[in-house]
């Protein structure tokens, strides 16, 4: 089993980066961090890496859920995007399967709402 799913742009990637996070919006999901491993790695380990986003987005209802299901969730939490620039100049967007990632916790309320959180994160890739 996959613990992503994405899609290829061909778009510039700032342009995708401000796309995927309209999108989330639309979905209900607000970005709680945004990591820029490009300039974090230069500056932690002066290496020179492709621009790669990591989103972290969260859905307030849905996380809230979630932690009165299981109180170590949050650990889990947010559900992680990322943009990254290929070789080829093509931009892929990827968003983890919460089902997947919830297939470690033993508990049925959060398999129910990570497949709810699984079809909006997907309508979020597949509209872009």
């Amino acid at each position: 089993m996959s613990y992503t799913f994405s899609k290829t742009l061909e778009i510039a990637f700032d342009e995708a980066v401000v796309k995927v996070i309209d999108e989330l919006k639309k979905e209900g999901f607000g970005v709680l961090t945004e990591i820029d491993m490009k300039e974090t790695l230069k500056k932690k380990l002066d290496v020179d890496f492709r621009k790669y986003k990591i989103l972290g987005a969260c859905n307030p209802t849905f996380a809230y859920e979630a932690l009165k299901s299981e109180g170590e969730i949050g650990t889990m939490l947010p559900c992680n995007v990322i943009v990254q620039e290929n070789e080829n100049g093509k931009v892929m967007v990827s968003a983890v399967d919460p089902v997947a990632s919830m297939m470690a916790v033993n508990n049925a309320s959060l398999e129910t709402l990570a497949t709810k959180v699984q079809a909006k994160l997907k309508n979020v890739i597949e509209h872009l």
